[in-house]
């Protein structure tokens, strides 16, 4: 897959060690960010393709693909899951399971 400005920006970043831990406890808003910019790009959509499929803007996608973003409702997950063929998956796992996963 051709890589996005996203992902040598990312790779730059993460050469900074502070960026680098901060990133990894960044948890579970990038992981929802990431995913679905990549499943959006498996399905050869733009942000605005994506946005019209679900009646709404391309900003409101740009920040759902934002690894800042907390904003996140189960809703339009659901509706993003749909439009993209895919569905979602809540977990809970306790702090000491969580801990000792892999990455």
């Amino acid at each position: 897959m051709k890589k996005t400005n996203f992902d040598h920006y990312l790779a730059e970043q993460l050469r900074d060690p502070g960026f680098a831990a901060r990133f990894k406890r960044a948890g579970e808003a990038w992981d929802v960010a990431l995913r679905i910019a990549e499943l959006r790009e498996r399905a050869g959509l733009s942000q605005a393709q994506l946005a019209s499929l679900l009646k709404t803007s391309q900003q409101q996608v740009s920040r759902l693909e934002s690894p800042g973003y907390e904003g996140h409702s189960l809703s339009m997950l659901r509706r993003v899951a749909r439009a993209l063929n895919a569905r979602v998956r809540v977990s809970f796992e306790s702090e000491a399971l969580s801990d000792s996963s892999p990455q």
